[in-house]
């Protein structure tokens, strides 16, 4: 039996293209995981899916990605379905584990795939890295100016108001206040 397993990361995003293509495969169930990211391990309809198969049987996907989005994981899933008896295809990269030649592509792609995965994160982080050198504020824009901060931290050494006091004042919560305070006196 043929298995398809589809997955979009939000839910904006639409799995018609993936759902026509598994179909043409020629699935005969097909299971959806919508606004889950390839990260998540705990797929609801990938355990599903994972779960109906039986020797024989083949799951099918449109791409890697969509069934994992690192090496380690993809290996382990084909690893534990090629132990069982069942046969992976990713469509998109015409890798069929069923075969000799589809298993060797399929190491192949994956190890592409996360090499390519690690560089965008290094210049992710070097690009942040820069900012930061420059000066530039990264995250979140703090909840309280420099000056609401002074303010709080004077009031609250002169004993004029409590700290529950300045942060209903300031409407933020005590935590938030203390962290701005912390953020302030380094």
């Amino acid at each position: 039996m043929l298995i398809g397993y589809a997955r979009v990361s939000t839910e904006d995003q639409n799995l018609g293209l993936q759902l026509d293509a598994l179909t043409r495969a020629g699935c005969e169930r097909i299971f959806k995981d919508e606004g889950i990211s390839g990260a998540n391990a705990d797929r609801r309809a990938l355990n599903d899916a994972l779960a109906v198969l039986k020797p024989g049987d083949v799951l099918i996907t449109w791409k890697l990605d969509r069934l994992g989005r690192s090496l380690a994981h993809l290996i382990a899933i084909t690893t534990k379905l090629e132990a069982n008896g069942i046969g992976f295809r990713s469509l998109s990269e015409a890798i069929d584990t069923t075969t000799a030649s589809g298993r060797l592509l399929f190491h192949v792609m994956g190890a592409i795939a996360e090499f390519e995965r690690s560089l965008i994160s290094e210049r992710t982080r070097a690009g942040m890295a820069a900012a930061k050198a420059r000066g530039q504020h990264l995250g979140r824009t703090p909840k309280l100016s420099d000056i609401k901060v002074e303010w709080a931290s004077q009031t609250i050494e002169l004993g004029r108001l409590t700290p529950q006091e300045v942060a209903d004042v300031l409407h933020v919560s005590q935590p938030t206040l203390r962290r701005a305070i912390a953020r302030l006196n380094t």
